[in-house]
Order: structure tokens, then C-alpha cells, then sequence
């Protein structure tokens, strides 16, 4: 798709199954998903400045040794004899919540899915979010310790029933592997690389960085930080059910308030802003938090290269963060290439879209609950990432393209 285009754009399985439920530590907390596009960061990290790309193999080598390596397709994997970067790609990403003494023997859920769509040409890459709550057919899987009979069901039960029985990175491969083999029955897209990012390990990301500053677009209260009125300590404002449904507010406390207009936030301030959905005041809910997550990657990228990449003290900080956050499918690609391949595409070449054009189509299944259902369109969407035309989608629909 041109730049011209771009601008013109943005003017412009059965009923009832039960996925296995997450292990229950607390609260239920809802993870951005935006911390699994990490892995577009450390694709543009070398994209920055001419000095960051002309840079020695020393340097590629210090963004990569620290990924962590593992086939994450499985089945889905593209075989071939001779695998390149060139011509068009797209990369699964998947993003999961882990937390401090969890469990590791439970099933987990995927808390973000998205496919990352690079058109053959190299100079611009889509961001396509799939609700974690679409409902939708999972294949039929067998992951060697239990065995998945197929059915529908939100589509981020498949991670869990994929990774059922299993731990370590076992447990990361049958989970991957299952949604892989989902996604690739919905829509048709085999993906070429994937990866899985976890929430604990991006946030390292940002305390490196230190700020990151953006526009709020709409007037955002936190339900999971506040203030004692007493004490002035810091505490959660809203009782939580376990589902991660909001229950009531605690009375003495004063929850944080991220008003409409420029801001710059703190590491803390920013993950908790991005993760919020429930008080939004334009009551988007879901898609509002999916939207201000894709503005965050923007203003996290530019300021990533606006000051992490120029400064010598602050970049090997980052390299070795992001690398930190990622488990990596390279596809058969080694990394370097994605690297080098990516080089062009800046933040500003970053289109991201909504699904359902970012308004709720849901609807009760009986076993199930409410469930997300994909619109003629978005299926029309999916099907221009997999043909790579998905320049004339944007162009056809410029209100899909999320505002930055």
C-alpha cells in the first residue's frame, strides 16, 4: 500500500464445550495485549537511525542471543527446503499472562491474539486483533498427554486445550500449535513465524525507557490502582469478581483517574492505563482498551527510537528487555533476516485495525456465554491479510483503521 493510500485511508466442536479454567490466584487480571507487539519493537529496533542499522553484527547479535528459541507451529509449520524472508509474511502473535507462583501444571488461556501482516513489499506492516472472545470452531488436537475432541468455543479456550496436561515448553508448544491450527481453520492463514510474549517480562520494556508520552483519547478511571484517602497508600479501588468482572467500589479510596488529553506516563501508569476497559468513559469497554493499546504501541515505538536507540547507556538496557519478553518460531528464518527485513517500517507505517470496526456483535451461547461473532466484513478483512490486499481493504474501509 503507498503512503498516499495510507493517508487517504486514515482520512477517509459443538455448542457447550467448556474450555478448562485458568488457575486462580486472586483476582482475575486482564493483561494488555499490546505487550505481545513487542515483538514488532524488537523488529524496529534496528529501523531507528542509519547509525542503528549500519551498526556491526555485534549489535544484531545482542537484540537476538537473549530470544528464546522453540517451535511454537508444530504441525502448522511451513516445510520447505528453502525458506525466505522475502515476499509477503505473517507472524502469529500470541500474548499470555503468567504470574509470580502460578501454577504451572494449569491450563492457561490466551489473553491476546493478533496477526502481524507484512505485504510483500517490505514498507508498511498491519496489526489484525482476533477478540479473545470470538466464537469459533477448534480442530480436533491430540498433544500427546490429553486429547482435544474439536468444537466451538471462544477462540482463546484453544491455547488452554492445547497445552492441557503438559508444562515448561511443552505446555507453550500444544497450546501454540492448537491456536495456530485455529486460526489457520478461520481464516485460512498458515502463519509463516510466531511468537508469545509475556506481560511479566515486557514491562522491563518500559521501566527502561523510563516514560512514554501519548494522547488519551478519552477520560480512563482505573479499577485496579488507587489511593487511600487515609494513608495516601497505594490500593485497589474495586473489588473484582473472579471472572474479572467488576463487582463494587471500596469506599475510602480514590482510584487513578487518566484524564482526557496529552499525558506522560509512568512505567506503572502505563501498564495499568492500557489494561483498563470497564470505567472508559465512551463505555467502549473492550474495544476502547484494544484501541488505546494500538495508540500506546505507536507512542512506545517513537519513543523508543526518539531516545532508546541514540543513547548509549539506554540501549543495551532495551535490546536485552525486549529479547527477554519473546519465545520465539523464527519459521526457519533466522531472526537477523527479519531484522533487516523490517528495517524500513516505521512507526508511522504501522496500520492497525479493528475488528467489527471496533463495535460489540456478541451474542449468548448457550455453555458458552457471550461470545464475539466475526462480521461479514471481518471475515473479508481475514481474507485480505491471507490474498496480502489488504491495502484495498484499508482503503474501502478507512473507518477500520485505528486513530493514533
Amino acid at each position: 500500500m503507498s503512503k498516499r493510500a495510507s493517508r487517504k485511508a486514515q482520512t477517509a466442536g459443538e455448542q457447550g464445550d467448556r474450555a478448562p479454567a485458568p488457575a486462580k490466584k486472586g483476582r482475575t487480571r486482564h493483561s494488555p495485549r499490546w505487550a505481545l507487539w513487542c515483538l514488532v519493537v524488537g523488529a524496529l529496533l534496528m529501523a531507528g537511525s542509519g547509525a542503528a542499522v549500519a551498526g556491526t553484527r555485534v549489535l544484531l547479535g545482542t537484540a537476538t542471543e537473549t530470544v528464546t528459541k522453540q517451535n511454537l507451529l508444530g504441525e502448522t509449520r511451513v516445510e520447505t527446503k528453502r525458506v525466505s524472508v522475502k515476499g509477503a509474511k505473517t507472524i502469529l502473535l500470541v500474548g499470555l499472562d503468567t504470574r509470580p507462583g502460578q501454577d504451572p501444571s494449569k491450563p492457561t488461556r490466551s489473553d491476546s491474539i493478533i496477526l502481524l501482516h507484512i505485504p510483500a513489499d517490505h514498507k508498511q506492516a498491519y496489526l489484525v486483533s482476533l477478540p479473545r472472545d470470538s466464537y469459533v470452531r477448534i480442530p480436533e488436537f491430540d498433544n500427546g498427554a490429553q486429547r482435544y475432541a474439536g468444537g466451538r468455543n471462544k477462540i482463546n479456550a484453544a491455547f488452554a486445550y492445547g497445552s492441557r496436561g503438559l508444562t515448561g515448553e511443552k505446555a507453550l508448544t500444544g497450546g501454540f500449535t492448537l491456536l495456530a491450527k485455529t486460526v489457520k481453520s478461520l481464516t485460512g492463514i498458515t502463519p509463516d513465524a510466531g511468537a508469545i510474549i509475556d506481560f511479566q517480562g515486557f514491562r522491563k520494556v518500559v521501566d527502561v525507557l523510563g516514560k512514554v508520552c501519548m494522547y488519551v483519547d478519552t477520560t480512563t478511571t482505573s479499577i485496579h490502582y488507587g489511593h487511600d484517602n487515609k494513608t495516601g497508600k497505594l490500593t485497589a479501588p474495586y473489588r473484582i469478581n473472579p471472572d474479572g468482572t467488576l463487582r463494587a467500589k471500596i469506599r475510602g479510596v480514590t482510584p487513578n483517574i487518566y484524564r482526557k488529553g496529552n499525558r506522560c506516563f509512568t512505567p506503572s501508569e502505563a501498564l495499568d492505563f492500557v489494561r483498563q476497559r470497564d470505567l472508559l468513559e465512551d463505555d467502549s469497554y473492550d474495544y476502547g482498551r484494544q484501541r488505546h493499546q494500538q495508540q500506546f504501541l505507536k507512542a512506545l515505538i517513537k519513543n523508543i527510537m526518539d531516545s532508546g536507540l541514540d543513547s548509549p547507556t539506554k540501549l543495551p538496557g532495551l535490546l536485552k528487555a525486549v529479547g527477554k519478553t519473546m519465545t520465539v518460531d523464527d519459521g526457519g528464518i533466522p531472526l537477523q533476516d527479519w531484522v533487516f527485513a523490517l528495517r524500513g517500517i516505521r512507526p508511522e507505517d504501522l496500520i492497525t485495525i479493528k475488528t467489527n470496526n471496533g463495535k460489540f456483535n456478541s451474542e449468548n451461547i448457550p455453555g458458552v456465554g457471550s461470545a464475539e461473532i466475526l462480521s461479514d466484513t471481518s471475515m473479508d478483512l481475514l481474507k485480505s491479510v491471507k490474498t496480502d490486499t489488504v491495502d484495498g481493504f484499508v482503503i474501502a474501509n478507512p473507518s477500520w483503521v485505528t486513530r493514533s
